[in-house]
């Protein structure tokens, strides 16, 4: 699905998904990556939720957001709830969705000026 959005000052956006990428501001990503307005961390180590450890968790939190987004891949599928804890303890909200409504989610939380981090896994 290609998506078209304005630019919100700046901010990084993703213009399109499918099986095996998410387009980033027009640029094709294969890997799983971390996304906020202002930040893209294209090195995130965890290719699967099965994979995500406290260290990918902080990554996420380290940006500042009020909430975080986890695109699970294909599927929705949650993490263990110890590695949701610390980030709901700090008062941010998480929100776990398969990669594609996690994409539009994200770009509608930036549209509305909202402090959001995404975390994407390549379905």
């Amino acid at each position: 699905m290609k998506m078209h959005l304005d630019s919100t000052r700046g901010a990084h956006r993703i213009t399109g998904y499918g099986a095996g990428y998410v387009s980033v501001d027009e640029t094709p990503l294969t890997r799983s990556f971390i996304l906020a307005p202002d930040a893209l961390i294209t090195d995130w180590q965890p290719q699967s939720v099965s994979e995500l450890d406290e260290a990918a968790m902080q990554a996420l939190i380290e940006l500042g957001p009020s909430i975080v987004l986890l695109g699970t891949g294909a599927d929705q599928q949650f993490p263990p709830n110890a590695l949701l804890a610390p980030v709901l303890g700090r008062g941010v909200g998480i929100e776990v969705m398969a990669t594609a409504p996690a994409c539009r989610t994200y770009n509608i939380l930036v549209a509305e000026g909202r402090t959001v981090a995404a975390g994407i896994f390549i379905p």
